[in-house]
């Protein structure tokens, strides 16, 4: 019985040392906003996405923000300007509009929300206008690029941790 037991200590152990050496490799950045020294004119909980440098800022007050890697507006697409969050979504559902549907015929259907092929990802925050949103994504390796249609594409992670710090009515400021 003995044996067994400490056969089975060793599993446990050995078990808990690999769970903690894959959690330790994981990058803040990637899983999380990353504390940031920021100046800004802009409240604490607002939200600053500067497209030139492809990330997103979340105002924190006290010349701190978090800040996360984003996907951005490829040429022609970009845009800038004043919002706010007018929904939040888990795992939404999306369709494309006629222009993405046009160019991406592979698109061009319903997709449902969680599914693999559904290009907002894990969460979404639709911004007032309709048209724009900060999103998931099913493509991490868009993120630090010029890829969307207009939309800011986060790592599902990022996205989740965002989601979860922000209300509807949260100013949103994009610049290039």
């Amino acid at each position: 019985m003995s044996v067994v037991y400490r056969g089975l200590a060793a599993f446990v152990a050995a078990a808990v040392l690999c769970v903690l050496a894959i959690a330790t490799t994981v990058t803040p950045a990637v899983a999380r906003g990353e504390v940031v020294a920021f100046q800004a004119e802009a409240s604490p909980g607002t939200i600053i996405v500067r497209t030139n440098e492809r990330r997103l800022y979340l105002v924190l007050g006290e010349g701190r923000a978090l800040s996360y890697p984003v996907g951005v507006g490829r040429a022609g697409r970009q845009w800038a300007g004043r919002s706010f969050i007018s929904g939040k979504h888990v795992k939404p559902a999306w369709a494309p509009p006629p222009d993405i549907a046009k160019a991406r015929p592979n698109l061009a259907r319903v997709h449902e929300g969680g599914s693999p092929s559904n290009p907002m990802g894990a969460a979404a925050l639709t911004l007032s206008g309709g048209d724009y949103a900060i999103h998931g994504t099913n493509d991490p390796s868009s993120i630090g690029g010029f890829v969307s249609y207009g939309c800011i594409r986060m790592y599902n992670q990022d996205i989740t941790d965002l989601y979860g710090r922000v209300g509807i009515g949260t100013p949103v400021i994009v610049t290039r």
